[in-house]
């Protein structure tokens, strides 16, 4: 019986992962570059504007809203104006995450998606390679409208900030996209055009970063792509 029983595990095991790598070989052909996801609501949740994230530890945030998650993300990666003094990784980043908003009275749980299989314990690297740094950052505060939000364009100037700062990214190649009356619209075209210039001018070895600050993700998809 003890040996049907461990043939039984060894087979589960074995089962599980060929699943895994049958997984991995169709996102290999599906999706050809490395994607790692952060995301901050489930689709039934709404983003939550933290009205002064001077408590985050934010660049001088003289009283500004931001969105709970950036916020928290930004306060393990860049509090104080400063990256953390150890490499963090990504499950590092996570519970750090999880254990501010927790600690603030938020109910987001941060949640980490990847086109690969990867191990969560290894560090967290945005840039990755010597090709070229690109980003795409888009807030939406759905000015003058109903359910209008505070924090989405301090979320995307912070994040911007940062990947200057910290991840050597050039003004030149980061593309903003917010309904403040300055930066380009974040219309339906204007985001899908952004989403499309970097995979034209992206190649192998380069990285891409890419945050939206906003409604969550079903009102998004809804409002823009359908």
């Amino acid at each position: 019986q003890q040996v049907l029983r461990t043939l039984h595990i060894l087979a589960t095991v074995w089962g599980f992962n060929n699943m895994a790598d049958d997984f991995d070989t169709k996102a290999n052909a599906a999706i050809k570059a490395e994607v790692r996801m952060i995301s901050g609501c489930h689709d039934a949740q709404t983003s939550a504007d933290v009205s002064n994230v001077g408590s985050f530890q934010l660049p001088d945030p003289a009283g500004r809203a931001g969105g709970a998650c950036t916020s928290s993300l930004l306060n393990v990666l860049y509090a104080d104006h400063q990256a953390p003094a150890e490499n963090l990784s990504w499950v590092d980043t996570l519970r750090q995450m999880r254990t501010i908003l927790k600690g603030k009275g938020f109910e987001q749980v941060p949640q980490l998606t990847s086109s690969r299989m990867i191990d969560v314990n290894e560090t967290m690297e945005i840039v990755k390679g010597d090709g070229a740094k690109r980003a795409l950052l888009i807030g939406i505060n759905y000015v003058g409208q109903n359910g209008e939000l505070s924090g989405c364009h301090n979320d995307v100037l912070n994040i911007k900030e940062y990947l200057m700062d910290v991840q050597g990214f050039e003004e030149e190649n980061i593309t903003v996209l917010m309904d403040d009356g300055v930066h380009h619209e974040p219309t339906r075209d204007n985001i899908i055009a952004g989403y499309r210039r970097l995979v034209a001018e992206s190649v192998d070895g380069d990285t891409v970063f890419c945050h939206y600050s906003g409604k969550f993700l079903a009102v998004f998809l809804q409002h823009f792509f359908y």
